[in-house]
């Protein structure tokens, strides 16, 4: 066969669709919403191609409409978890021996998949399986997962390419092998593109997945590995199961082929797995890749010399976009003195206009949290703040469990920058407040520094180029993505590759070349074209 080198597409971040009345992509979208709504799914689990129903079936509702039925998924056990691992290895040496514009091209056509003839399909089931509007949907399920598919062969392009130095006796080389044995995706609720993006990245460099999604996905990540069957991904390289977490880690962390894990989800359950992973390193071949992003207790910081407006908007879409359930979601600001009055008019004004609903009612704002265990964690923070004398609920604070899991956008205010609110990570629509003597602008950068163990993502507003310098030499662990007069949400593919450190996870930027970096073991080849025939050297000569 004649070898070729060839170059991939250029990569393009996936435009937004705005999904104005009248749109043809509004039509398509309500058509996909309507169809969903009248068919029930029975959901297998998917191992080495075949589909695995069980006698378990667990039922699938929408967080905001709660006696409405989607469908079902097939729970599953250990026996499967096995069995899907067993899958990865078989299928290990002949993926991984494909050349690499094969993978590609799989990915490639996912990619046109997602933003063609699936985009109505995958956003209307991220919108009724996971609460999303609209617009959060749109640039969740089809931009940011197609922005990862292309990317990442892109990415994947230029880490081959990236080749050491030789000279004319000499050629050296750098061969990325896929790790040795099989990667665990453990996926989150909140975003379809992270549950997309976890089993494929580690897929697109050559290595075979065993993926379990969060319970509250399933019905999103049915659709994502639909688009990966149809687009010609072999049977094996990812496996899908539905299994309890401790169940599966059982399994998979005592496994002498783990490889590694590709990891979303909350701090406490990560660190865990580290320990684990940890306990059982002798019984592993090697050392596996270990990469999460877990949780953070985001912030925006205010100098006394920033536009309130501009405040006000940050904090009201960083705060209650996706009601609070993204990473990187604003939950504690920092507001001087000087401008309380300004900043917290404005919000109010935000906050009277806001629409809370289902997501089928496209003027809607705000929807539902995710689950019922997510809410009453949540409620249980707001009933504690509305007994505490020290605090002060000023916006919000109602909820109601009866047709949906729904909470209304929470402002607290605090005298208490330690306050639990401002400390502990809620995931949910609650912004916390510290007003701030507007003079004590060093001390206040500190004490933004030092209050949290996470360090994910966060803002400052100033026009005061010497107070910007100064918040970003201090809080430079502080946040692994860094705003200056933006919200600290939004994070896109190639724009600003998504990670933090601290309590936050392993930083390995997500959206990036560095995230690829860690699926591949790299091998240096060196040939030499006039070996040496006498073991002599200079020096040695008389």
């Amino acid at each position: 066969m004649q070898q070729h080198v060839y170059h991939a597409p250029p990569a393009k971040n996936e435009p937004v669709l705005s999904y104005k009345k009248g749109s043809q992509e509004r039509q398509k979208l309500i058509e996909a919403i309507n169809s969903a709504r009248n068919e029930v799914v029975d959901i297998p689990m998917l191992i080495d191609g075949t589909e695995i129903f069980t006698d378990k079936k667990i039922s699938i509702h929408p967080p905001h409409d709660i006696n409405h039925l989607l469908g079902y998924y097939n729970r599953g056990t250990s026996e499967h978890v096995e069995m899907a691992i067993d899958a990865a290895l078989r299928s290990k040496e002949k993926w991984s021996g494909m050349r690499w514009e094969q993978r590609a091209s799989i990915f490639l056509k996912a990619a046109g998949m997602i933003s063609g003839p699936y985009r109505a399909r995958i956003n209307a089931a991220t919108m009724l399986g996971q609460s999303k509007s609209v617009h959060q949907a749109e640039i969740d399920a089809a931009c940011e997962l197609a922005d990862f598919l292309r990317f990442n062969v892109q990415y994947m392009t230029e880490i081959y390419n990236d080749q050491p130095s030789s000279t004319e006796n000499l050629w050296n080389r750098v061969e990325q092998r896929p790790l040795e044995g099989f990667v665990f995706a453990l996926t989150p609720f909140n975003f379809t593109a992270i549950a997309g993006n976890l089993p494929s990245a580690p897929a697109m460099m050559g290595n075979t997945v065993v993926w379990k999604p969060s319970n509250t996905q399933i019905y999103s990540a049915r659709i994502i590995m639909n688009i990966f069957r149809e687009a010609g991904l072999p049977d094996g390289v990812i496996n899908l199961v539905f299994v309890s977490g401790p169940e599966a880690g059982k399994v998979i962390f005592s496994h002498p082929d783990f490889a590694g894990i590709h990891y979303t989800g909350s701090t406490s359950v990560f660190q865990n797995i580290w320990k684990e992973i940890g306990t059982n390193i002798p019984i592993y071949k090697s050392y596996p890749r270990v990469v999460g992003e877990t949780g953070g207790k985001n912030f925006i910081l205010v100098h006394k010399s920033s536009n309130p407006t501009q405040v006000a908007t940050a904090l009201t879409r960083g705060a209650f976009e996706y009601q609070g359930q993204k990473c990187s979601a604003v939950s504690r600001a920092y507001i001087p003195d000087v401008l309380r009055e300004e900043i917290l008019k404005e919000i109010n004004c935000d906050m009277e206009t806001i629409k809370m609903g289902p997501v089928e009612d496209f003027s809607n704002f705000i929807n539902a949290v995710i689950d019922e265990a997510s809410f009453n964690k949540l409620v249980s923070f707001i009933d504690k703040a509305k007994k505490d004398k020290n605090v002060e609920i000023i916006r919000g604070g109602g909820y109601d469990k009866s047709k949906g899991y729904f909470i209304e956008p929470t402002i607290i205010l605090t005298n208490d920058p330690h306050y639990i609110t401002m400390e502990e990570e809620l995931f949910g629509p609650i912004l916390t407040i510290y007003i701030y003597n507007s003079e004590k602008w060093e001390e206040t950068v500190d004490l933004v520094n030092n209050t949290s163990i996470y360090g994910l993502t966060g803002s400052v507003f100033s026009k005061d180029r010497y107070a910007i310098e100064y918040a970003m030499k201090i809080l430079k662990y502080a946040a692994g993505n860094f705003y200056i007069n933006d919200k600290p949400t939004g994070a896109v593919v190639n724009q600003q590759p998504f990670g933090g450190a601290r309590g936050s996870g392993t930083n390995d930027k997500a959206g990036s070349k560095i995230n690829l970096l860690r699926w591949v073991s790299p091998r240096t080849i060196k040939e030499c074209f006039l070996p040496p025939e006498s073991y002599k050297y200079p020096f040695m000569e008389d």
